[in-house]
């Protein structure tokens, strides 16, 4: 292989990294706020894995940068907030399903 083309070889990959770098780092991060929460509700909550529906690392515009929604298989009307930093808790909540929206915090079976 001729060295042009050795070289060339090498910046079009270096070029490729560079453009690439930023949704790999957004996908490992929202990777690991996902598995953060889940092992948080599996071995600190007591879930089973049956009782969660939905565990998805979410990356935001404002502040935090990272966090995650749940949703749980008995409220699937409910999508719950969790932050990963430094330790796992439950932020917020969001009601979907406008069926739902007058439901009180005292009867939402998830809510910490």
């Amino acid at each position: 292989m001729p060295k042009f083309h050795k070289i060339a070889l090498i910046v079009s990959i270096l070029v490729l990294v560079v453009i690439l770098s930023p949704f790999i780092y957004l996908e490992v991060n929202k990777n690991i706020y996902e598995n953060r929460v889940t092992n948080y509700l599996l071995e600190v909550r007591i879930y089973d894995e049956e009782e969660i529906a939905s565990v998805e690392g979410v990356f935001g515009f404002k502040m935090p940068k990272f966090y995650t929604t749940v949703t749980f298989e008995n409220e699937p009307y409910v999508e719950y907030t969790y932050f990963a930093h430094n330790e796992v808790l439950q932020f917020d909540y969001e009601i979907l399903d406008e069926e739902h929206k007058g439901i009180s915090e005292e009867e939402l079976k998830n809510l910490e």
